[in-house]
């Protein structure tokens, strides 16, 4: 079993966790764009241009899937990924989780990217899933760019920043880039209140983990004593994990698969 992942960088060391974690035994192709990273400030024909180049790279290795672990690929290059690649390889988009996030009780908060914020994509998920919650939607500029680089002092300037923007009384917050993921504690220790129920975090990876399993027919198992191999495509060549991802407890359990496999 192959699976690729496609994102602009790192983000997709969460569900490349996720899905190693339902399925050690499978093979992982991990192809990303540091190069024209961060994708969020271009233009929708210049993500959609750079998500199908990243996509192909990762197509040349024959997964059976292909997941866009990016909520900016997803939301501008997802009908370009399935044209190109469908039906031959199946490709799962990235959605941010705001269905489950306005099912439970209180106010919801949706941290993502100034160019998702807003978005008719957005606005089209709060309208169809959020009817009548009572949602606040945080932009948080440069947040992904830090993660990328393991910057800690951005990343505790620009997480303290959408803190800032959001109601002291939500009660979820919606993870709506996959790179936030990576720094999922930190952002439930800016936004939990004294004194209030725990904050509940809502990411996408183990959903879309889940439903690229489920889209070539395969099941989880994880007691499975097989390691599968990892190929790490950066802007088309072929490397190893970026120094950064190993920053990750993410990153850091795709990397001691791979030494185990070794």
């Amino acid at each position: 079993m192959k699976i690729a992942l496609m994102d602009s960088g790192i983000g997709l060391i969460a569900a490349a966790a996720a899905v190693r974690r339902l399925r050690p035994d499978a093979d992982l192709v991990l192809s990303s764009d540091p190069d024209g990273m961060p994708w969020g400030p271009r233009s929708v024909q210049d993500v959609t241009e750079r998500a199908l180049a990243v996509a192909e790279a990762a197509a040349e290795h024959r997964p059976e899937a292909l997941i866009v672990a990016c909520n900016t690929a997803s939301v501008h290059a997802l009908p370009a990924l399935r044209a190109r690649l469908e039906p031959g390889i199946p490709v799962i988009g990235t959605v941010p989780a705001i269905k489950p996030a306005a099912a439970g009780a209180g106010p919801v908060a949706i941290w993502a990217t100034p160019a998702t914020t807003g978005s008719p994509y957005q606005r089209g998920l709060i309208r169809d899933f959020a009817d009548g919650v009572e949602v606040t939607e945080v932009p948080c500029p440069g947040l992904a760019d830090a993660v990328q680089h393991a910057d800690e002092d951005a990343i505790d300037r620009t997480i303290a920043a959408a803190a800032a923007l959001t109601p002291t009384d939500v009660r979820a917050v919606v993870l709506g880039c996959t790179h936030y993921e990576l720094v999922a504690e930190r952002i439930r220790a800016a936004v939990q209140q004294p004194g209030m129920p725990p904050l509940v975090l809502h990411g996408s990876a183990g959903a879309v983990a889940a439903q690229a399993l489920r889209r070539i027919g395969a099941g989880p198992d994880a007691a499975s004593g097989a390691q599968g191999a990892l190929t790490v495509i950066l802007s088309g060549r072929t490397s190893a994990l970026p120094p950064t991802a190993l920053a990750y407890a993410e990153g850091r359990l795709l990397q001691a698969a791979v030494s185990h496999a070794q």
